[in-house]
């Protein structure tokens, strides 16, 4: 293997560095980030799907999608939802690009 390694400095936004547009961009990261807090949230209380979705009035199945990372089938408002179910409050930042 002769050949150099070539490499890119990615930005904070993984969807933004493969080409989504910026909009989709933020929300697919905000979307992702929410589901991995709202993931850790089941399991520091140690409960099962169905005693999550139970709790956060959503189905077993619905429950599933979110456990299994299925981001594309929650909206933003569905997931602060279910993060406020299970007694959680989502605070949100804004700050202009540089």
């Amino acid at each position: 293997m002769t050949e150099k390694l070539h490499s890119v400095v990615g930005s904070n936004n993984v969807f933004r560095d493969l080409g989504f547009p910026e909009a989709e961009a933020q929300n697919l990261l905000l979307r992702g980030d929410l589901v991995i807090h709202i993931r850790k949230v089941i399991d520091k209380l140690g409960i099962t799907q169905a005693e999550a979705a139970k709790r956060a009035g959503i189905t077993q199945p619905r429950m599933n999608d979110l456990i299994k990372n299925r981001t594309h089938k929650f909206t933003l408002d569905a997931l602060v939802n279910v993060a406020a179910q299970l007694g959680y409050t989502v605070k949100l930042s804004l700050k202009k690009v540089a």
